[in-house]
């Protein structure tokens, strides 16, 4: 093995990498050297792993690869270590899947029904004020159908929506400027007020929603404690919002590109299935991971060593040519068959993966029908501006045009 196997020049760390477009050529380049690479900088060193296979082997290996020690690159230690064990993210098994358990109960049928009349409700109320002679910022558009989603299933009532909206992008954004750190503690500080006032609703009156369900939740016979309650509420919010989000614009961005695609989806409207996978693996908005290694071991003939950290570039799987043929292309009729949506990485995989995929699925395929049934062809006004960040692959701006079907 020679030293350019083990060890690349390029830092996968630098958010400039994902802004300035040249990503994907070097996860190309990387990958046609070795799977997993050896990151040195100032900041510490990491593993990083660009292949399919040995990101899913990382990923259902939670015994030799720890979340509690932190859920990404570069995180706050102190926060990590208040959140480890409680937050459904940074919780290893068998807790993780007790937290899981208590969240996942919440989804019952009349819940559903709800979250998906909420879903078409509020993408055509967007697509009415988007759609016209008039460019509308379309990342503005894409953001309010997650979260008008996530609010509702955890039980935030309609009127407060827009205030979630307001904080969780001042919580958890990304962008090209370093946000103002009082402005952040500030959101954070609001999200918590906002998520004491309302488990103590739910404990007066319970409902249909996630809240309920953590407030009336139990590990190994234990209430969950208020901080569990508002971390997971706190944890959910954030990760509900960025996937469908982002994957909505670059889903878009995706068919301006390729017209044939959109055309074909039209003529075809069964293909909108495949079409939601093939814009989650194109898009990948989820960049990294991060894991920790518990105990020694080999990982594509490199040697981990406990304590070292692993991250996990979910993207740079969903581009492995080994994998997916033309990997760089955008085929809707990629996912045709069944089998093969559980192929891309965009979601995770083993004990992490995304607990709302299936909503976040649902609402692509809400938000992409009627697009394709009201819209002729989009086109972009000005150039996309993509986010500064190595945990979101996702944009800043999207000025688009969608003009009405004729």
């Amino acid at each position: 093995m020679t030293m350019l196997d083990a060890e690349t020049a390029v830092d996968f760390s630098d958010p400039d990498l994902y802004r300035g477009g040249g990503a994907e050529r070097a996860w190309a380049r990387a990958l046609a050297l070795s799977p997993v690479h050896r990151v040195r900088r100032p900041a510490g060193d990491f593993w990083a792993v660009l292949g399919h296979q040995e990101i899913v082997a990382v990923l259902k290996d939670s015994a030799g690869y720890g979340s509690e020690q932190g859920m990404r690159l570069d995180h706050d230690p102190r926060a990590t270590a208040m959140s480890a064990g409680r937050m459904l993210i940074v919780t290893d098994p068998p807790r993780h899947g007790a937290l899981r358990r208590i969240i996942n109960s919440a989804f019952t049928p009349r819940m559903v029904h709800r979250l998906e009349n909420t879903m078409r409700a509020t993408v055509a109320d967007l697509l009415d004020r988007a759609i016209g002679d008039e460019p509308c910022e379309f990342t503005e558009i894409a953001s309010w159908l997650p979260v008008s989603v996530i609010c509702d299933m955890l039980g935030v009532p309609r009127q407060d929506w827009a205030f979630m909206l307001d904080r969780t992008r001042t919580a958890f954004g990304a962008a090209s400027e370093p946000a103002d750190p009082l402005a952040v503690a500030e959101a954070h500080v609001d999200l918590l007020s906002y998520y004491e006032e309302l488990a103590a609703r739910r404990r007066r009156e319970p409902g249909d929603d996630i809240v309920t369900a953590l407030v009336k939740g139990r590990v190994d016979g234990v209430p969950l404690s208020d901080e569990e309650i508002y971390l997971n509420c706190d944890g959910l919010i954030s990760g509900g919002n960025e996937t469908t989000r982002h994957a909505t614009v670059g889903g878009m961005l995706a068919f301006i590109d390729h017209p044939e695609q959109w055309d074909l989806l039209r003529q075809r409207p069964e293909l909108l299935g495949s079409a939601v996978q093939e814009i989650l693996r194109h898009s990948s908005p989820a960049l990294h991971v991060l894991r920790t290694a518990t105990a020694a071991g080999e990982l594509a003939g490199q040697r981990i060593e406990p304590g070292e950290q692993v991250a996990l570039f979910l993207a740079a799987g969903n581009r492995d040519e080994r994998v997916f043929t033309d990997p760089d292309s955008f085929d809707i009729t990629r996912f045709e068959t069944a089998t093969a949506s559980a192929k891309h990485l965009a979601f995770a995989q083993g004990a992490h993966f995304c607990l709302g995929a299936a909503l976040a699925g649902k609402e692509l395929e809400v938000m992409f029908s009627a697009l394709v049934q009201r819209v002729e062809r989009a086109e972009a006004v000005a150039p996309p501006k993509r986010m500064r960040s190595n945990l979101i692959w996702g944009f800043e701006s999207a000025r688009l045009h969608l003009p009405p079907r004729r």
